[in-house]
């Protein structure tokens, strides 16, 4: 009777793997499509999970610091209060088990702006969001975002469609190109009936006028007229919370959704 051939060749071939733990599988480029919808799946789950129903999305310049003096410590002390007084007054900090969690901040995660968000709602006791973007110079997530919905994307795609999906209103500090980014991004969605009437505000009405042609880009017919009544400015947190709750925010609760506009809770359209 003659021996079995040893199979350690079979046992240590890259097709032998199960599918779910072959990572060069799995980072491959057919596969693309599978590392998209897990993206979206994970933060979903972890979200449902925690009971986040509706979210403040907040953005501002990762380079605005505490210690920066001047505007820069303004802002930054503006948006620690900010995330507050929304996780206080908003119904992110849940009575029951079961009751969902509404207003929750959400941020991109990182310092500066975010991080004082971030920061805010756990100076209120609240959890907070932090969607994480992979960097060519890596960026680390703050101290402050609850650690179970800190998330990193590698899909910008992705990230936008959680920023979107759940928002009940966008409040924007001062920032550069990635604040632009995400302020266009809505203002787009909100422009083409892509995302619900949620009221977007704007802080420090000085620096935003100053950086941004909002007249000029009507006068010369880039956008209508009335597309500027998508931005309303405020001056500090207060001045925000004001804004968004006189513009239809919902303290506790989903803004509701115009009727002549689809629901982005059931389908998201920003991916």
């Amino acid at each position: 009777m003659s021996e079995r051939p040893a199979n350690a060749a079979q046992m240590a071939s890259p097709s032998y793997r199960l599918a779910a733990l072959d990572q060069d599988f799995l980072l491959s480029e057919g596969m693309r499509g599978v590392r998209f919808m897990m993206e979206y799946e994970k933060a979903e789950e972890a979200l449902k999970a925690w009971g986040v129903r509706s979210t403040i999305v907040v953005f501002g310049s990762a380079r605005t610091g505490e210690d920066g003096g001047g505007d820069h410590a303004r802002w930054y002390a503006e948006a620690r209060t900010f995330g507050r007084i929304a996780s206080e007054r908003g119904g992110a900090m849940r009575g029951s088990v079961g009751q969902p969690r509404d207003n929750v901040i959400a941020t991109g995660g990182g310092p500066g702006i975010m991080g004082a968000a971030n920061r805010g709602a756990d100076d209120a006791g609240a959890p907070s969001i932090g969607f994480n973007i992979t960097l060519p110079h890596e960026q680390e997530p703050n101290s402050w975002s609850t650690p179970e919905l800190t998330f990193r994307f590698h899909y910008f795609a992705m990230r936008k469609m959680h920023f979107a999906m759940r928002a009940n209103a966008l409040v924007v500090f001062p920032g550069g190109f990635g604040t632009f980014d995400e302020l266009f991004e809505i203002l787009t969605l909100r422009q083409t009936g892509k995302e619900r009437a949620i009221p977007i505000v704007l802080v420090d009405k000085a620096f935003w006028t100053s950086v941004i042609g909002f007249e000029a880009l009507a006068k010369h017919g880039m956008v209508a007229q009335k597309d500027l009544d998508l931005i309303s400015f405020a001056d500090d947190a207060e001045g925000a919370w004001a804004e968004l709750l006189a513009r239809g925010l919902n303290p506790g609760g989903e803004n509701s959704t115009d009727p002549a506009q689809p629901s982005l809770q059931s389908e998201p359209v920003t991916g």
